[in-house]
């Protein structure tokens, strides 16, 4: 008799666990406690550009540049100088005139010059200044590249990081009711305490598992809301999962791609535009070797050999010694250290861009493999395991592993979707261009 009460004791768990495994939704929570916001890509994509600072940064900055050739346009101040003495009285011991002071007989003179700029200095400083101005946003076009990267990746990892949980979470809060019925059943003799300490096991196990995964999804959260520059709250990705199951990765030919990245890739046009500003800084070290002129007028009254001197003054560094020979020789070195920094973006731009279609490839590949039923077979064989498990044909034991295959299999399905949907994402990073 008592063995038939453990038998039905055990079905009715068994049966307690599958209905939870089916229809409860997951009793842990895989947030904190803070507000859900729900966020298809196209409205976080939106928020982001709006609200983040690093981009409003980077524009600031690109105002400060296009500031920087209005200033270098700018033709030199002009110069005036005046004088007026003496400041002590001086008196005429012969007395040929009166005294002279600060304020009577007194000697001024006024001298205007103008700074002379020659070499074309102020035309090639503009050069210089606008070449700057462009680099600064090719600069926040790579940043807007990147954040964008990292939001669409954050985006995606999370949901299928989610959907990950969700499986922990059902087999959880089956294993927890289990416990708790088998150690108030365990002192009854209908169930062996190692059953009882075996499973307990497996939910520790599996508690430890899922908790690192929410510190995975809440560190990928955080990533997340600093990327669209939001308070604390839980991000709930809504994808497009229509979209991303028509994603073909032999839609472009793979010169196609390539083409496209050497037009779009930021990176590659701030290799360029540096080079570009290294030369144009050459030619311009070069024309300050040419000292500038500095031409005026000046009037005297009774400091010369007459009352009213007028005269027209011209003056110039005589280069002797600073030819800037050091700022030339640096701006040398310059250009070949660019050149060889732009030619290593190059070579670096169709690896990996063949790289990025090779590996969405194989992850297409391993995703077609995949038998999309999977998920909607495992409640009609979980019956079938628990019809052996009633009549004998199997132990607790196997079919807690089955639980855990199961649990393995949805990971590995989870991860096998994200990192094709990852490999899309790494093809338009590499292109610099919205290809998928």
């Amino acid at each position: 008799m008592q063995q038939i009460k453990r038998i039905v004791f055990i079905t009715l768990v068994v049966k307690i666990m599958c209905s939870t495994a089916l229809s409860q939704s997951p009793s842990l929570n895989i947030k904190t406690t803070v507000d859900t916001i729900s966020l298809k890509l196209a409205d976080a994509e939106s928020m982001f550009l709006k609200n983040n600072f690093l981009l409003l940064s980077q524009k600031y900055n690109i105002d400060a540049q296009k500031a920087l050739v209005i200033q270098a346009k700018l033709y030199p101040n002009p110069n005036i100088s005046m004088y007026n003495g003496p400041i002590l009285p001086v008196h005429d011991v012969q007395g040929r005139f009166d005294s002279v002071g600060f304020l009577k007989q007194n000697d001024y003179g006024v001298t205007v010059s103008q700074l002379i700029i020659l070499a074309g200095k102020r035309n090639k400083s503009v050069k210089v200044a606008e070449a700057n101005a462009k680099l600064a946003e090719y600069q926040f076009y790579d940043l807007l590249r990147t954040l964008k990267y990292t939001l669409r990746s954050d985006f995606y990892n999370i949901y299928y990081l989610q959907e990950s949980a969700k499986v922990y979470a059902k087999e959880i809060s089956a294993l927890q009711q289990i416990v708790k019925a088998f150690n108030q059943q365990k002192d009854k003799g209908y169930i062996a305490e190692k059953e009882v300490v075996r499973i307990q096991a497996q939910l520790y196990s599996l508690q430890s598992e899922y908790n690192d995964l929410i510190n995975q999804i809440n560190d990928t959260q955080s990533e997340l809301r600093l990327i669209l520059q939001i308070k604390p709250i839980y991000i709930n990705p809504l994808p497009d999962l229509k979209a991303i199951e028509n994603l073909n990765p032999l839609q472009y030919p793979l010169a196609t791609l390539i083409d496209t990245a050497y037009k779009n890739r930021t990176d590659l046009q701030i290799a360029k535009q540096t080079t570009d500003i290294s030369k144009l800084n050459l030619s311009y070290q070069k024309s300050l070797a040419i000292p500038d002129l500095t031409a005026g007028l000046s009037y005297q009254r009774y400091g010369g050999y007459v009352a009213s001197f007028q005269s027209a003054n011209l003056a110039i560094d005589l280069p002797f010694f600073s030819r800037n020979q050091g700022n030339i020789k640096s701006a040398k070195s310059t250009i070949n250290m660019n050149t060889a920094s732009q030619k290593s973006v190059e070579a670096s731009v169709e690896e990996q861009v063949f790289r990025a279609v090779q590996k969405s490839i194989d992850n297409q590949k391993m995703y077609k493999t995949i038998d999309t039923k999977f998920p909607k077979d495992f409640a009609r064989l979980l019956n079938e395991v628990l019809i052996n498990y009633q009549k004998r044909n199997i132990g607790l034991l196997d079919f807690l592993d089955f639980y855990d295959s199961y649990k393995q299999n949805t990971l590995q399905l989870n991860n096998i979707q994200y990192n094709r949907v990852q490999a899309f994402e790494d093809i338009n990073f590499y292109t610099g261009a919205a290809m998928y």
